[in-house]
């Protein structure tokens, strides 16, 4: 019969015989392994678990497809999540059908037409579909129909927009012997900060209307009395990036149709573009207007692809000037370009593609009318928590809200510190001060996408009501030690390190003559 006996231990083993060790006589030895990393065993078996990853030089040696792509995804793992941002218009939800598509043509180069030539059709047939939506006028001779094309996105498409009308207008100044030295540009101050960009790298002079504490969109009579000889067109926007309101196009065009001036108008569409048309298609504000010569749309906002493509559209070649294309043949096939960058992925314009003739006119207004009832909902069940709604219903805006909190002195926290609380949360809803002159209103904005469903919506109304719970309980130094712990920790802007010194915004603030700032889009 064999007993039952204690195993002895690996150090207590010798010779055969067990040898029992003091204290005294054993000895630590740390064994770890430090063979040839064969990487036989899990990517985080391998050596470069184990180490950082390069940063700021190439490595020196190769390392294996999988530890790379385990390695890159961890470390992406640390964003946000893309589907509780709710402060981006960006698409984040594209079909599997679709992604595959987009997929397949990475290894195309657009603008390589001659080896591309469906891919390039099939821009032309975007085109085609986004002018005849825009109610673009389609006539038999060529230089009277609309032309247009892609861009990588929004920001683009407004930059070659800019440049067509400071071009046309110089154009004609120059015939008619008069100084083109000092063109102008129209807009809302509430604009996007690309059509800063565009009149800075483009030396136009910005005319602003400006936004007040009670109308966050312009004035079409201020507008229109801003006009002079040197104005080289007028920016209006179809769904403001502070509020999502409309501004009214039409009002713009009458009065100048009514002065006899033929300055004209640039829709900047970049997010109604494909909202409008479809929930409330009776709304005049595109080429139905005399004065609207070209529009720009985001594909990957509301044109539901993945960023980055957006679309131009000019009413007729007599509005982009001959010179501002460059025809070239040196890949093979004579090409007419008119963009900023020369190569680009194909990918975004079948994603584009893909979605107009998947969706058609029906399913893009099965999607934008749920995204309108959604956002009702969400305006009024934070009506419903006392909060103050700026933002537009019905469709007669964006499918967004914005709201801010309504006046009191004895609230200990403001919406800044609301939004930082949702930030622990998981949620990003942007909180910021309103554009210039409104007497520093602050606010913040939601934006209603595709994917954000109405059980998504209820969830975040609930986190909403808990935070202002939450914050209510705290004095305001308890707030204001956690919001200055959120900024420093959670927010990537408080422990950003990356910008050269010379480019920090408080030495060097781009808030311009209009002391605007800003941090949405």
């Amino acid at each position: 019969m064999v007993h039952l006996t204690i195993i002895p231990k690996e150090d207590e083993i010798r010779d055969g015989l067990d040898i029992p060790l003091t204290g005294a006589l054993k000895a630590v030895h740390l064994q770890l392994a430090n063979d040839e990393d064969r990487f036989t065993t899990s990517v985080y078996g391998s050596k470069f678990a184990a180490a950082d990853l390069p940063r700021h030089e190439m490595p020196d040696e190769e390392m294996p497809k999988e530890v790379a792509y385990r390695m890159i995804k961890d470390e992406l793992s640390l964003d946000g999540n893309p589907l509780l941002n709710l402060a981006s218009f960006v698409t984040t939800y594209m079909e599997e059908e679709a992604e595959k598509l987009m997929t397949e043509s990475l290894p195309k180069n657009f603008i390589d037409y001659e080896e591309y030539p469906q891919t390039a059709d099939i821009q032309n047939r975007c085109v085609s579909m986004i002018g005849r939506l825009f109610n673009a006028p389609v006539k038999d001779a060529e230089a009277s129909s609309a032309v247009g094309t892609s861009s990588v996105g929004s920001s683009e498409a407004i930059m070659l927009g800019v440049l067509a009308m400071k071009k046309r207008w110089k154009n004609k100044r120059i015939a008619e012997g008069k100084p083109a030295d000092k063109p102008n540009l129209i807009m809302s101050s509430a604009v996007q900060v690309c059509w800063e960009k565009a009149t800075r790298y483009f030396e136009v002079e910005e005319k602003f209307v400006y936004c007040t504490p009670d109308r966050y969109v312009i004035d079409p009579k201020e507008t229109v009395d801003l006009v002079d000889e040197n104005t080289i067109g007028i920016c209006c926007i179809l769904g403001t990036t502070y509020t999502g309101e409309y501004e009214d196009v039409k009002a713009v065009n009458d009065l100048l149709v009514e002065r006899g001036l033929d300055t004209p108008i640039h829709v900047d569409a970049a997010s109604g573009g494909f909202v409008a048309p479809f929930v409330v298609p009776d709304l005049e504000w595109d080429f139905r207007l005399k004065n609207v010569v070209s529009i720009n749309v985001s594909g990957h906002k509301y044109g539901l692809v993945y960023p980055g493509v957006g679309w131009v559209v000019w009413r007729s070649a007599e509005y982009l000037p001959q010179e501002l294309v460059f025809n070239i043949n040196y890949l093979g096939a004579d090409q007419a370009s008119f963009t900023l960058n020369f190569s680009k992925g194909a990918s975004q314009v079948i994603g584009q593609y893909y979605q107009l003739i998947r969706l058609g006119k029906h399913g893009y207004r099965a999607i934008m009318s749920n995204l309108t009832r959604t956002a009702d909902y969400l305006a009024e069940s934070l009506a419903a928590l006392g909060f103050i709604i700026m933002s537009q219903k019905s469709g007669q805006g964006l499918p967004l809200v914005a709201f801010r909190l309504k006046e009191d002195p004895d609230r200990t926290y403001d919406e800044f510190a609301l939004a930082h609380q949702l930030r622990v949360r998981g949620w990003i809803v942007p909180a910021y001060t309103m554009a210039p002159k409104t007497e520093g209103l602050k606010m913040l904005r939601i934006v209603v996408r595709e994917d954000f469903s109405r059980n998504r919506c209820d969830g975040l109304i609930s986190d909403i009501r808990s935070c202002q719970g939450i914050l209510e309980q705290m004095d305001k130094e308890t707030v204001k030690k956690q919001q200055e712990f959120i900024h420093k920790h959670h927010v990537v802007s408080g422990k950003a390190s990356h910008n050269h010194p010379k480019y920090h915004k408080e030495k060097h603030s781009l808030q311009g003559k209009t002391g605007k700032t800003h941090s949405i889009c």
